[in-house]
């Protein structure tokens, strides 16, 4: 009698890149517009890449996103187009119009979403204060410049030596 001891082939498995570090609100209906919907905190400025992740994610929970816009203030390069899950998402740029901490994604079935962009290089506890703060349900809807820097003043304020 004699064994058999083939081993299925080796197959190539794709790289997976970590997936995006988000933070959305709960899905509420009330009426009126919000202003943030969440935070994304990129891990780098390499828009291609990073877009690319965050759409990955978002595809499945607010159906195909279709276009994304974004402030070039902070991002060296901006893509035109990048491909996810089989499709081509564009991407266009705005100075004037968009705020530079915030990006725009646009779905077909789920309409338009904002999300506060949080700098890859901010420490840990700043992010989490900032994505906890996008995210929240409650207070007064601020736009995501305004919201970082109360954030951020909230940080720096709690630093200051008593006088």
């Amino acid at each position: 009698m004699s064994a058999t001891t083939d081993h299925p082939p080796l197959r190539t498995v794709p790289f997976r890149a970590p997936t995006a570090r988000l933070s959305l609100k709960p899905v509420s209906p009330s009426p009126g517009r919000v202003e943030l919907h969440g935070a994304w905190w990129p891990r780098s400025r390499d828009l291609t890449h990073e877009l690319s992740a965050l759409a990955d994610v978002l595809d499945p929970l607010w159906g195909r996103i279709t276009r994304i816009a974004v402030n070039p203030r902070h991002w060296p390069i901006i893509p035109r187009r990048i491909f996810v899950n089989g499709h081509v998402v564009k991407v266009d740029w705005f100075t004037s119009e968009q705020d530079p901490y915030k990006i725009l994604l646009l779905s077909y079935t789920a309409g338009r979403w904002d999300l506060l962009v949080v700098p890859p290089e901010a420490s840990a506890p700043s992010a989490a204060r900032l994505m906890a703060a996008a995210s929240a349900s409650t207070g007064p809807p601020l736009t995501a410049t305004a919201l970082m820097a109360a954030v951020l003043d909230r940080v720096a304020g709690s630093r200051k030596p008593e006088a």
